[in-house]
């Protein structure tokens, strides 16, 4: 049995926004996603920035595509990613894995932030699912001590559906389910 993702045609056509172009990663993004993993911003509530030495020797220079990843572009320049990802039920730190089997992920360079730009680029991707995996729930998963990240879950229109301790602190897990067609 094929999963959600796997089913879905990819990659989709760049999907425009106002401001936004969600795309397939290309070569030029190399060092806007170095410069991601690499921000101790970024990692703040995700284990911690990346060695950016071990960023320079492991990211390729041709990136590699895989469905569900959407580079964030704004203007012609990556500001951030969005992900679709398959979850694994059988993972050992899987939390509820009968609400969904997909999950949204986003990081953004910090340049970018507070700009609605996360808002903006999430809605999106889910809007795409929504029309790829008719009636398909998503969720995402955050820790709670990332108010950010709480917000824009909200404004996406996640509801809480657990709260649970891992990697030391408290996440919460949110369920996104697309509105009727």
């Amino acid at each position: 049995m094929k999963s959600e993702l796997e089913s879905v045609a990819w990659p989709p056509d760049p999907i425009k926004t106002e401001r936004l172009v969600l795309r397939e990663p290309e070569a030029r993004d190399r060092t806007a996603i170095i410069e991601l993993l690499a921000s101790p911003e970024v990692g703040t509530y995700i284990g911690g920035a990346q060695s950016r030495e071990d960023l320079e020797r492991n990211i390729p220079e041709a990136p590699r595509r895989r469905t569900g990843l959407f580079v964030v572009d704004l203007d012609g320049a990556m500001i951030g990613t969005v992900t679709l990802d398959q979850r694994d039920p059988n993972h050992p730190d899987q939390v509820r894995p009968e609400l969904a089997s997909v999950e949204l992920g986003y990081l953004f360079l910090p340049s970018s932030w507070g700009h609605g730009y996360a808002a903006e680029a999430c809605a999106a991707a889910l809007t795409w699912f929504a029309a790829a995996r008719p009636g398909e729930p998503v969720v995402l998963t955050t820790q709670s001590a990332n108010l950010a990240s709480m917000r824009l879950a909200t404004k996406l229109g996640f509801t809480e559906a657990a709260r649970y301790e891992a990697w030391g602190s408290e996440q919460w897990l949110g369920l996104w389910t697309p509105p009727a067609r």
